[in-house]
């Protein structure tokens, strides 16, 4: 057909979804963490990434190229309610990250205009607000970017940060000031890798579009390999960049915004204004971007009966309903939340993900390349999940308790929703009884 995608444009898709806001929005939590060696961070992020979507990969050619995640769950589990609560982690995953690019995207801007409250209200959550509300209008109305602009804008904003990780790294080399970090090895890199998490969402959303992508198992096949080393390697570039340039206390104070920060020693203030409107856009452009695509999931889920008929609307319109949920959820996780416990949250959400599906991946091998690989996306995924958990534990009590009880509440729900007929007919047996 001839408005199929074919592979740059999935490329691009991929990419943004990643690149998008990942990375300005999480490289300093990360980083905070990690310090020197949060590019190893994103390393052994990356690689559980690649494993997983490996299995991703492999599971939708065993499914003939044109199904999707929750399809993998049901055909080679039998279990529809185990499909659905992957559909639900992956919803949920996906306000957790609108909510830290929403977040990301007032920090930049009070930032940037240098203002820190308006009649008295911190400026920030008033920003991330209105930015959540402009989008989810946005995609009420139905404007979305078309498939050569939001080609444009990823390739502008890889560039973007191409030119400040090579600038960096020149300055930084010239003065004596990088460091590989790894005087600082411990257990960092492996606990900053369950916060990175959420930098390497975004090219699963080419396996819930395949009906518009030319020859979709090799396109998606190949268009998430690339995208996922691509982004890995741009992400270390400037994760080498930012901790050898900003101090270790600057970060502390400013995590949402350290990427531009890092740009001042090298490209002075026309360099902080630079990354900061590269932010904004990229922030902005995933926040859109992921609404859209978190609402059609949940248009599809809903007639699937994997969500309840209420958020039903047009079958022919805008997912108006999803599109209000979703928004409304986004905005108290953003505004309510703390910039940590939202990217722990959403990391989370998506090792859950990752994991499940290497792990999946793993009963359906065939060969030692089969078995191998997912069982490493499996393994580094519990490894990173439990290295994530523990360390909110033992250093961020609060963030811990705030985390879980998002998780057991999410968990909660969605059980009592797959399970609901059978507890009300034990509810009914029981009333019978009395």
């Amino acid at each position: 057909m001839a408005d199929e995608i074919g592979f740059v444009e999935s490329l691009s898709m991929a990419v943004g979804g990643m690149v998008g806001g990942g990375i300005f929005a999480a490289l300093g939590v990360v980083a905070i963490t990690a310090d020197t060696l949060a590019w190893l961070a994103f390393v052994v992020a990356g690689t559980i990434a690649l494993c997983a979507g490996y299995s991703f990969v492999r599971l939708n050619s065993l499914t003939d190229g044109h199904a999707g995640p929750m399809t993998y769950v049901e055909q080679f589990t039998g279990n529809t309610t185990l499909a659905g609560m992957l559909g639900w982690t992956f919803v949920i995953g996906y306000v957790g990250t609108m909510a830290l690019y929403s977040y990301s995207f007032g920090g930049y801007f009070a930032d940037l205009v240098g203002v820190e409250s308006l009649f008295g209200v911190p400026l920030r959550p008033l920003i991330t607000l209105a930015a959540i509300a402009v989008f989810v209008g946005l995609n009420t109305a139905g404007a979305h970017a078309s498939g050569r602009s939001e080609e444009l804008l990823v390739g502008l904003k890889v560039l973007i940060l191409l030119v400040f990780g090579v600038g960096g790294i020149y300055y930084g080399f010239v003065n004596g000031e990088l460091s590989a970090g790894f005087a600082n090895v411990g257990a960092g890199p492996v606990i900053a890798a369950g916060v990175a998490f959420v930098a390497f969402e975004g090219w699963e959303l080419l396996l819930f579009d395949q009906e518009s992508i030319a020859n979709p198992e090799k396109t998606v096949r190949n268009a998430i390999y690339v995208s996922i080393v691509g982004a890995t390697l741009l992400y270390v570039l400037v994760a080498i960049v930012t901790t050898n340039l900003v101090p270790a206390a600057t970060i502390q104070q400013q995590p949402d915004t350290a990427l531009a920060i890092a740009a001042r020693p090298f490209f002075g203030p026309a360099g902080f204004v630079l990354i900061s409107v590269a932010a904004l856009f990229s922030t902005g452009s995933a926040l859109n971007a992921t609404l859209f695509s978190t609402a059609r999931l949940s248009k599809e889920m809903v007639a699937d009966d994997f969500l309840p008929n209420q958020l039903r609307g047009d079958a022919d319109g805008e997912p108006i309903r999803p599109l209000l949920v979703v928004g409304v959820l986004t905005a108290g996780l953003a505004v309510l939340g703390s910039l940590n416990a939202i990217s722990s949250f959403a990391s989370l959400s998506f090792i859950v993900i990752f994991g499940s599906i290497s792990t999946l991946a793993v009963t359906q091998r065939e060969s030692v390349l089969t078995t191998v690989v997912p069982a490493v996306g499996a393994i580094g995924a519990g490894a990173a999940a439990t290295a994530l958990l523990y360390h909110l534990f033992t250093s961020e009590f609060d963030t811990f308790v705030v985390v879980c009880a998002l998780a057991v509440g999410v968990i909660a729900v969605e059980v009592l929703y797959f399970e609901r007929d059978r507890i009300e007919h034990e509810v009914s047996s029981v009333e019978q009884r009395l």
